[in-house]
């Protein structure tokens, strides 16, 4: 008698791939167990091959012609059918493992698995997994996976848009912040990099949201110039300059570092360089560099000034000088500690003076006085963003101006990083307490750009930070446009659909299990249902992420252009639409309504 779940027998075995010749039982494609029908040779579904005291597994890369080993070409005029299966991983008594300690001999029988079969790889609930949706071909198995592996050896999140992208981040965070039972975990630490707003009103039981312009249960987003890298910083303020007036402006800044770092825990004046990260004022630094360029003398010793109006570092003010006199005649033109950047130096007075940019070069408490001192030093950013109650950190940066998006984001990681690496050995440190990083929309600022400091950040920590509890997990539309160096880090991929080929190329390429056949599946796959492969999956699987509630998902979802068309219009203030477009604040009024 036949058993119910055969589909065929071993043809040839070719290191981790099988061709298995399929039972003319089952040649309708459907086979009924237990009352279920099962759809027999679908590519991406699960095998059983027997082996005594323990079971092999593979998934079906390949059915049909393709299938067929090439010394058994003609067999397809005799009618038989072929499918190529890769091995995964075994059954040794109860427990599952990934990889096999054997290889299945010509002509093993080769089974069609079953929910029991999968309730015994994916069913049971272990230490360190969370649940996070529900097998697409079986949705009575939750997918659990492998938080540890999930973190410590980075993920990425690749979809082209509409395929469930936002709603798939926001049910995984969901889903490591809670655990089965609903119950917050007090001890996760995520810091989500929102590019576009969506995730504040998803994730606000779980995550304090920052914001350039905050709402009422928002704070604040301050990013303080004098934490960043001060090389990019000065790009930032200042632009191109020579050799000789960059190491200037590099010098008054250590020297301004050296006159606060005084009596500062952990600081060695002996030792301390340019990017130690110590509050300095920007406008005395300005004020500084800018009076030599203009100053003039009223006598020939130099000795008095021929100033006509001083200058103002607090309100950055222009000192006014009398004009030079003619060949040697007075005032004489000043030439002591003169950098030739008036350009330079009106470019950082307009950066400084624009609004836009106060989160970071005026931020709040983290703004020194014109000596250097703060009300706010580090230690206090770093608890506001890593110290409240709430397991996700939310940094919302849509009000942030692209021409400073990318440093911005760099300084961000730069400050997470270090904090979490040299504070491993403490109880808030990376290795106490680990910290995922969350990047959304990845592609705008970890592409292929020679100049890129978000990037640097991130291959830093793909590459590093493993050993520090510093996790990345790389969300894009786009993976073909991200640095390879970083995508090919990430040992967990969940893959929606996907339907440019470049796209598909570079996740085929980064494919740990080598089924390159399941990247066919990617243009098919239904909104919200993901090919979830790696370090953090017992198996490569097609699974439905679960949704989150009404109510908290992100706002990401396309308007419904055919109801909105058909109702009657809604009275109109194009004066609020501008005042929310200079305010940078979609939610400009909403409040005080």
């Amino acid at each position: 008698m036949t058993i119910p779940t055969f589909l065929g027998r071993v043809g040839s075995v070719a290191g981790s791939a099988l061709s298995v010749r399929q039972a003319e039982s089952v040649a309708s494609g459907i086979a009924i167990i237990d009352g279920r029908s099962y759809r027999v040779g679908q590519v991406g579904s699960f095998v059983r091959i027997p082996q005594g005291y323990h079971d092999l597994y593979g998934v079906i890369s390949e059915v049909g012609a393709q299938a067929t080993p090439e010394a058994f070409v003609d067999a397809r005029q005799r009618g038989e059918s072929w499918m190529t299966v890769q091995l995964v991983g075994e059954i040794v008594e109860t427990s599952f493992e990934r990889g096999i300690s054997q290889y299945p001999g010509i002509n093993d029988e080769v089974h069609l698995v079953t929910e029991e079969d999968l309730g015994r790889i994916y069913g049971a609930s272990e230490d360190g997994q969370i649940t996070i949706g529900r097998l697409a071909g079986a949705e009575s198995i939750p997918v659990r996976i492998d938080l540890d592996r999930l973190v410590t050896r980075h993920c990425a999140v690749l979809g082209s848009t509409g395929s469930g992208k936002s709603t798939t981040i926001s049910s995984l965070l969901r889903s490591i912040c809670l655990s089965d039972g609903g119950q917050r975990s007090s001890g996760a630490r995520i810091l989500l990099i929102d590019i576009h707003g969506e995730y504040g009103d998803a994730l606000k039981a779980v995550a304090q949201v920052f914001r350039v312009n905050p709402s009422d249960d928002e704070q604040p987003l301050h990013v303080p110039y004098w934490a960043l890298d001060t090389q990019v910083l000065l790009d930032f303020l200042m632009g191109p300059m020579s050799e000789t007036a960059f190491t200037g402006v590099l010098d008054r800044i250590q020297a301004a570092k050296l006159r606060v770092a005084a009596g500062v825990a952990g600081v060695d004046v002996n030792a301390l360089t340019i990017n130690t990260p110590l509050p300095y004022s920007l406008k005395q630094l300005w004020a500084d560099l800018v009076d030599p360029e203009y100053k003039t003398w009223a006598n020939k010793e130099r000795t008095e000034r021929a100033i006509e109006e001083e200058g103002d570092a607090e309100t950055l003010k222009l000192p006014r000088y009398q004009a030079p006199g003619p060949g040697s005649a007075l005032p004489d033109i000043n030439q002591t500690n003169v950098l030739g950047i008036k350009r330079q130096l009106t470019q950082m007075r307009s950066r400084l003076l624009d609004r836009q940019y106060d989160f970071m070069l005026h931020p709040g408490d983290w703004e020194p006085n014109l000596a250097g001192k703060s009300v706010m030093d580090l230690p206090e950013l770093l608890e506001a963003w890593f110290g409240h109650d709430k397991p996700i950190t939310v940094l919302d940066l849509s009000g942030v101006p692209s021409q400073v998006l990318l440093r911005l984001i760099g300084g961000i990681l730069n400050i997470t990083y270090e904090a979490m690496f040299w504070g491993r050995n403490f109880p808030e440190g990376g290795r106490s307490r680990p910290e995922l990083v969350v990047m959304e929309e990845a592609h705008r600022f970890l592409g292929k750009d020679t100049e890129n400091p978000a990037r640097d950040m991130v291959q830093r920590i793909v590459k590093e930070g493993r050993k520090f509890g510093v996790g990345a997990m790389i969300v894009s539309q786009r993976p073909s446009e991200i640095d390879e160096t970083i995508l090919s880090q990430c040992g967990t991929l969940f893959a929606l659909r996907l339907s440019n080929s470049a796209d598909q190329g570079k996740v085929k390429a980064a494919l740990p299990d080598s089924l390159n056949g399941l990247v066919d599946t990617l243009p098919v796959l239904r909104t919200g249902e993901a090919i979830i492969m790696g370090e953090a999956a017992r198996l490569p699987i097609r699974c439905r992420i679960n949704l989150p509630p009404e109510g908290e998902r992100p706002s990401s979802e396309d308007p419904k252009v055919s109801a909105a068309w058909a109702k009657i219009r809604a009275e109109e203030d194009y004066e609020r639409l501008v005042a929310a477009w200079r305010s940078q604040d979609p939610k400009w009024g909403q409040e005080k309504k």
